[in-house]
């Protein structure tokens, strides 16, 4: 996936301007596709070159005008092509897997270290995701259109995020016989 088709799902759901994408980004895209400040400038440039997207200058009270993002037709006709194209079905890389897979060739108490560090990161993130289910979806039967689609990769995120906490505390069960889990 390019940035261009993350940021045009953004896009369609409200059009905003950079900085506005940049801080949505970061609050819902951004948990499954990261991208910087400056990419994300950088890309929406070269949309608006390609005609994907259009820009609106919106005067702004003691500020330099904003650009505010919109697709254009071109923008969604490439949108629906991608979305149409086969997805990438390979094994995201991991590199704690990797480590777990050498444990006997190094230091297993700072690797248990770096799995409890995981699992507190993915335990956190795990919260977040439940938080963001319960306020912003209390009625999942009911949703359709884009706030099902929006509930149904938040629920993939859940789900992930679970099985990562749950292999963090098996690996440490496993590499600390008679401890149960993270110290």
């Amino acid at each position: 996936m390019a940035l261009e088709h993350a940021l045009l799902v953004s896009l369609t759901e409200r059009a905003g301007s950079g900085y506005e994408l940049a801080r949505r980004f970061d609050k819902s895209i951004g948990y499954f596709w990261r991208a910087t400040h400056q990419q994300i400038y950088r890309v929406l440039k070269r949309m608006a070159e390609s005609g994907w997207v259009t820009g609106e200058s919106v005067p702004q009270e003691g500020r330099p005008d904003k650009k505010v993002y919109a697709v254009s037709a071109a923008g969604r006709a490439e949108l629906a092509r991608w979305i149409a194209e086969p997805t990438d079905t390979g094994m995201p890389r991991n590199e704690l897997g990797v480590k777990i897979r050498g444990a006997a060739h190094g230091d297993v108490a700072a690797l248990c270290t770096e799995v409890e560090r995981h699992r507190v990161q993915h335990a956190a993130r795990l919260e977040v995701f439940r938080m963001l289910e319960k306020r912003d979806f209390p009625a999942p039967e009911q949703l359709s259109g884009t706030a099902l689609h929006q509930y149904l990769v938040l629920r993939g995120g859940i789900r992930v995020e679970a099985g990562f906490v749950d292999w963090c505390d098996e690996v440490l069960r496993a590499l600390r016989p008679g401890k149960a889990g993270p110290a």
